[in-house]
């Protein structure tokens, strides 16, 4: 599939952890979109991930997919129907748990920086999210898949860190 199949309001969906953010980030400078980081409009800034009112993400959300041109990462389900009705282009990353869990420890311990991150955030290994990713997560999993398959949309689902970088290299993105 070629990048352009998928539209100017493009949402990115996956476990956390998946690269949902950097594929975002990289998207957005090809095909100078907004980046729209789901994580960043659901908690505070300056905070250790605290969550915003319900009210008040919803409508950070609403404001957010208003736009003509966006790609946004994430998934909170609270919002997708609205979003899924703006979007004109959907990406599963579909990756395994081990490899959500291996690229957290990464992040936390060895990144700083990174695009998608949380304003004054810090990223810290904690054992909710653990729990989140090993847990959580692979129940989520064919809830994704089958909302993914029902979806009339230009779509794309990427299953492995390999596919990722495969899509990666044929669009021409760069991390940076």
């Amino acid at each position: 599939m070629n990048l352009m199949d998928l539209g100017d309001r493009i949402c990115i969906l996956g476990p956390s952890n998946s690269g949902k953010s950097t594929l975002a980030n990289a998207i957005a400078r090809k095909r100078a979109l907004e980046p729209v980081h789901l994580d960043v409009l659901f908690h505070l800034p300056n905070t250790d991930w605290e969550p915003r009112s319900q009210s008040e993400f919803i409508a950070l959300h609403d404001a957010a997919i208003a736009g003509e041109r966006w790609v946004m990462d994430g998934n909170y389900s609270v919002c997708m129907p609205q979003r899924f009705a703006r979007a004109t282009g959907l990406i599963l990353l579909d990756i395994s748990t081990p490899a959500s869990l291996l690229r957290y420890f990464r992040r936390t311990l060895f990144e700083t920086g990174r695009l998608g991150a949380l304003e004054g955030g810090r990223d810290s290994v904690k054992w909710d999210m653990i729990r989140h990713i090993a847990v959580v997560t692979p129940r989520n999993r064919q809830r994704y898949r089958t909302m993914f398959e029902e979806l009339d949309l230009p779509k794309l689902r990427l299953a492995s860190i390999k596919a990722i970088k495969r899509c990666f290299h044929a669009w021409g993105l760069t991390l940076n």
